[in-house]
């Protein structure tokens, strides 16, 4: 007789899909091989949630502003 413990976790985030690749934010982006402090969430000043990997690359890409690929907006990593 025991006990076992067991754990899990979990992103908590404004939507179960990243906005960029489209892969559960409870996965990771198609660059990482497994989910967790490799490859987590970031939220802009917009609340929009996306993979790290993701919205870098998608950053990365914008040749004059970066804006939020959902709304627009300026993006600016929120604090």
């Amino acid at each position: 007789r025991g006990w076992n413990g067991v754990a899990s976790w979990l992103w908590v985030a404004n939507d179960e899909n990243c906005g960029i690749c489209r892969m559960a934010f409870n996965g990771c982006c198609p660059d990482c091989k497994v989910p967790g402090d490799d490859c987590p969430l970031v939220w802009g000043q917009c609340s929009h949630c996306f993979h790290m990997h993701c919205i870098l690359k998608w950053l990365h890409a914008q040749q004059v502003q970066q804006h939020c690929p959902m709304c627009r907006q300026e993006w600016k990593f929120r604090e």
